[in-house]
């Protein structure tokens, strides 16, 4: 379900313009400038690994004193943490389905993942009286988070096969919920489009026909 949801996400971002895409309300304004800036994907999954450590960090220092209304604090965070981990995915697809060395990156967060998932478990076991109130949460984070370092612990070549193949298929069944006029206006479109380039004049040339241009 997850990796549906990602081909998605994968789906639209081919479309959409930067700003849009960086819209996420788990991420500060100063982290948002941070991944605007950072295009090269192995960069932005540097700042997301950053921003997922501190999410974690502030969850344990949280955790570690017991006061009223902490349990809100705690649960922001963890859910903060899972979007990012789910951003990375995101970011790590995106680049395999066009075609982008992501090794680097992808290294990175099966070797941070690691330590971030060790962490989870390790308050997983915390007894808290005010657990009830961020159990799903953490749950999720650490589900989340070993789910994605299976992926990142995947071949890539394969993962990219299967995100290619995914979102192919996506792509298919969204084409495939189109109205008739809608399929009717691409149709037309694409064949105007066709027309277009035969319609294209040649460039002028001084060869007689038949002739061709001598090797130098």
């Amino acid at each position: 379900m997850k990796n549906l949801a990602r081909v998605c996400v994968i789906i639209l971002m081919a479309g959409a313009p930067a700003a849009a895409q960086l819209d996420r309300d788990f991420l500060t304004e100063d982290e948002v400038d941070q991944i605007r800036e950072a295009q090269e994907p192995n960069e932005r999954l540097a700042c997301y690994l950053k921003f997922a450590r501190l999410r974690l960090e502030l969850v344990k220092q949280t955790m570690a004193v017991e006061k009223p209304g902490r349990s809100k604090l705690i649960h922001k965070n963890l859910e903060d943490y899972t979007k990012i981990i789910e951003a990375m995915d995101s970011v790590i697809d995106d680049g395999l389905a066009r075609k982008i060395d992501v090794t680097k990156g992808v290294a990175a967060a099966a070797e941070r993942e690691k330590e971030f998932l060790t962490t989870l478990q390790e308050l997983s076991a915390k007894p808290a009286k005010d657990r009830y109130l961020f159990e799903y949460a953490l749950k999720d984070a650490v589900e989340t988070t070993q789910d994605s370092l299976e992926e990142s612990q995947n071949d890539l070549r394969s993962r990219a096969q299967r995100v290619i193949e995914e979102d192919r298929r996506e792509k298919k069944k969204i084409e495939s919920l189109s109205t008739p006029a809608e399929q009717e206006r691409k149709k037309e479109e694409a064949k105007q489009a066709d027309d277009k380039a035969k319609k294209t004049p040649k460039a002028p040339t001084l060869r007689r026909k038949g002739e061709v241009p001598e090797k130098k």
